[in-house]
């Protein structure tokens, strides 16, 4: 134990549990929980918020070894919890074996990002939760629980924001390995996207795009094209949906200058070098920042997209960028995407905290027309009597959580706050 817990990554939240357990081995985590009032599992603090805080005791998977096991009959790969995706995805690709998705950060860990529905990007690809065939975790009084596909309610447990207990290793599906390339292109007219929206966001594995909200054009169009290596050569053209395609190597909008971004340029190289945005040996930014997103329908992507901008001049002095990205539809009760196929619309902001908090209110009320739901681990104003319309599985879920955890060990304030959870 090494009390304090200190500050989320981007030192914007500090922690109030009074204890922080680096268990190393799966005994002590059952343990731990045993033994707990009030316990959470804490990830690599990406959240912007208090999702993973307690009012009592934290554990940290990070030293538990990642013991990762590839079963190619099944089509699998079994890992410890709290391994990064960007260590997993190294000893995927050295065997030969990809994920379908990847997060723009591959430092984030595994049970962190399938916990919060944390997605990745393609509009014909699920959130990194789809990929989960398995679970194993520590429920209320320390109990160990295995879980699958064929488990009822499964669907109700990968999601689970860490209410049901504290996930210890993850089973994911995977596929052969590809190559992908990564293409820009710049100042792509927003008639254009709004026109075409479904069309542009198609038009490769992974789309993303940046943009401040001013003027007739958002800044830049990314395109990660997977390689099929039966087919011809793949030719980009000059100019791509009103865009132009750039040579040049673009840093991520808020990487202040530093060359941390994934390969470009068209040069094609291994999914795991070139789905995320950023290196797995760079760090991604100095974290001085604030995150919110959400979520739409994407039949109602330009409709949505064309309110926020309507509010662009109240956004940008306080952005440091956006990021555009689609997300299939998925079947996770607490998955953002759940039911719809969906836009995710993610905010950078400036370490501003009071402007941030002012705008979020009104942003979010604009947008409550779509339905949108926020990004369980970002920065929102939204409460219980918001948010709970917007799943429809949430009293089912709420009876899980009585049922893995019965004393309400796993219970916060957040969850509280916005699932209306008891504590």
């Amino acid at each position: 134990m090494t009390p304090p817990v200190g500050p989320n990554w981007a030192k914007t939240y500090e922690f109030g549990a009074a204890r922080l357990h680096t268990p190393r081995s799966l005994d002590e985590v059952r343990s731990i929980v045993a033994a707990a009032t009030r316990v959470r599992a804490l990830g690599t603090r990406h959240s912007f918020n208090d999702l993973a805080d307690s009012s009592g005791d934290l554990i940290s998977l990070v030293d538990l070894p990642p013991d990762i096991v590839i079963d190619e009959d099944a089509r699998t790969v079994t890992v410890a919890a709290g391994t990064r995706y960007g260590s997993l995805a190294d000893r995927l690709q050295q065997q030969g074996w990809a994920l379908h998705n990847m997060g723009s950060l591959p430092h984030i860990s595994v049970a962190g990002a399938i916990s919060t529905a944390t997605h990745g990007s393609g509009i014909r690809h699920g959130n990194l939760a789809t990929a989960v065939s398995g679970l194993e975790f520590v429920s209320g009084r320390g109990e160990l629980v295995r879980a699958d596909r064929s488990t009822p309610a499964f669907a109700g447990m990968v999601v689970a924001l860490g209410a049901l207990g504290v996930t210890t290793r993850v089973t994911l599906d995977i596929q052969p390995t590809f190559d992908v390339r990564q293409d820009v292109y710049v100042d792509l007219p927003w008639h254009a996207l709004l026109a075409d929206f479904d069309s542009i966001m198609g038009s490769a594995y992974s789309v993303s795009v940046f943009t401040n909200w001013l003027g007739e054009n958002a800044q830049q169009l990314w395109l990660k094209t997977r390689i099929d290596p039966a087919a011809p050569p793949v030719q980009l053209p000059a100019t791509l949906f009103g865009a132009t395609a750039t040579t040049a190597t673009l840093l991520s909008p808020t990487g202040e200058g530093n060359d941390n971004t994934t390969a470009q340029g068209g040069v094609a190289g291994p999914w795991s070098e070139r789905l995320p945005h950023f290196r797995f040996n760079a760090v991604p930014s100095n974290g001085d920042e604030i995150q919110s997103e959400f979520f739409v329908d994407r039949a109602n992507a330009a409709a949505a997209l064309s309110v926020v901008r309507s509010l662009g001049e109240r956004i940008a002095p306080i952005l440091l960028i956006t990021e555009l990205r689609t997300i299939a539809a998925d079947e996770l009760w607490l998955s953002m995407a759940y039911g719809r196929d969906s836009l995710a619309i993610h905010f950078t902001w400036k370490n501003e905290p009071a402007a941030v908090a002012a705008l979020l209110p009104d942003l979010e009320a604009a947008l409550a027309p779509f339905g949108a739901r926020p990004h369980w681990g970002k920065a929102y104003a939204a409460t219980a009597p918001a948010i709970a319309p917007l799943y429809e599985r949430l009293p089912e879920f709420a009876a899980l959580t009585e049922v893995f955890d019965p004393d309400h060990q796993f219970g916060n304030a957040y969850l509280e706050r916005t699932l209306g959870l008891p504590v």
